[in-house]
């Protein structure tokens, strides 16, 4: 059996400070070559915490973290200096969920994508200027020659965007995270890059995590779901199987409170409450507050991530779905 190019075990981030935030607890998943995972959830959840972890980002004098991180069989959470760079952006790249704040608005898009070339890779100035053309002419940016020398204040929302994959892709990683690259886009550009991470995810051959809490985007871009809720993911399978047969309440509540089409007229359900505080999460189900299954052991005990219907899921009293 092939290993995985991403394997996370076990792993749990917590910030520390004026109080100790519980970010993760015990997130495992994998991730194949080739593969779209998207993490779905609420804000708050942990999904951004976790993009960053993959790429060490949290401030390490507030962030213990424990567990595993394993991309091609290497520890990431053990690399330092030159390693630590060229794991950044070499082997795994991020799109960031606003490119505005992501650039430096004092160098041009050009000169940042050359940058981060010649960062990785042995090729002069001229070399990596080609490269950069070609690929932001790769993600459709029109008059692409022109944008090189254009400020990310002076591209509009989706050419920015745009931008920022184009510098994430530019050395070519194994795996890319995108952080809800399309949440600050209307609807028709929304579409246009999600579209485009599929095609360029498909021609590279890499893997993609991609985070979202927009069911329509995560079904759209992703092969497997894993749903996340108060730093844990509760459930996680096929994207088909997840939308289909959800096991966990969370999941189909989530699904219950997305608008679709033919809804015009009709109340939207919502989960009821709000998700827990996460310096001070309940001994048992974080969600249990909030679920109308929840018993006296949901309470009091973590529940256990198990394959009791088609997928894992954690969860005493999983939904019981018919084939």
């Amino acid at each position: 059996m092939t290993a995985p190019l991403l394997s996370v075990q076990d792993l749990t981030v917590r910030f520390t400070g004026d109080r100790t935030v519980q970010a993760l607890s015990g997130v495992s998943f994998d991730v194949a070559q080739g593969e779209t995972l998207g993490l779905l959830g609420e804000s708050g959840s942990g999904k951004s915490v976790t993009l960053r972890t993959l790429l060490r980002l949290n401030p390490p004098k507030r962030t213990q973290v424990q567990g595993k991180i394993l991309v091609q069989n290497q520890e990431v959470l053990t690399l330092q200096g030159n390693a630590l760079s060229r794991y950044r952006g070499g082997v795994v790249s991020m799109v960031f969920q606003e490119p505005g704040l992501a650039f430096d608005p004092v160098y041009s898009i050009g000169q940042q994508m050359v940058e981060m070339i010649r960062a990785h890779e042995p090729v002069d100035t001229a070399t990596a200027k080609n490269r950069a053309l070609a690929m932001l002419e790769r993600v459709q940016i029109p008059q692409a020659r022109k944008r090189m020398d254009a400020y990310p204040h002076e591209l509009s929302g989706g050419m920015r965007q745009r931008a920022m994959i184009a510098l994430a892709l530019c050395c070519k990683p194994k795996l890319l995270l995108a952080d809800e690259p399309t949440t600050a886009l209307d609807a028709t550009v929304q579409i246009q890059i999600l579209l485009l991470l599929r095609e360029l995810q498909r021609e590279m051959g890499m893997a993609v995590i991609f985070v979202t809490h927009d069911i329509a985007a995560a079904v759209e871009i992703s092969d497997r779901l894993a749903i996340m809720y108060a730093g844990r993911i509760v459930e996680q399978g096929p994207v088909a199987d997840v939308i289909a047969r959800p096991q966990h309440p969370y999941t189909r509540g989530l699904m219950d409170s997305t608008v679709v089409s033919g809804m015009r007229g009709q109340p939207l359900a919502a989960i009821a409450g709000a998700p827990p505080d996460l310096a001070n999460l309940p001994a048992g189900c974080a969600f249990a507050p909030r679920c109308q299954k929840a018993t006296d052991k949901c309470r009091i005990e973590l529940p256990e991530t198990s394959k009791q219907g088609a997928h894992p899921v954690a969860c005493w009293h999983p939904l019981i779905v018919t084939p």
